[in-house]
């Protein structure tokens, strides 16, 4: 099935964030786990939404 053009623009979106996040972490010196890196891919493939990915992370570092 091919994605409609607003499925690939939120893709994209996602994608950017997401690395933005990431390039921020580093910058204040903090490694992203594999773990959180694979959620934050199912993430913007669109296999979970933004709570699954908070929800996620949160219970990984015992926040939740």
């Amino acid at each position: 099935m091919e994605r409609t053009g607003a499925e690939l623009e939120t893709t994209a979106v996602r994608a950017k964030n997401v690395e933005a996040a990431i390039h921020s972490a580093e910058i204040e010196g903090l490694r992203i786990s594999k773990a959180t890196l694979t959620d934050a891919n199912a993430y913007v493939a669109g296999t979970i939404d933004s709570t699954e990915l908070v929800d996620r992370v949160r219970t990984r570092y015992g926040l939740s």
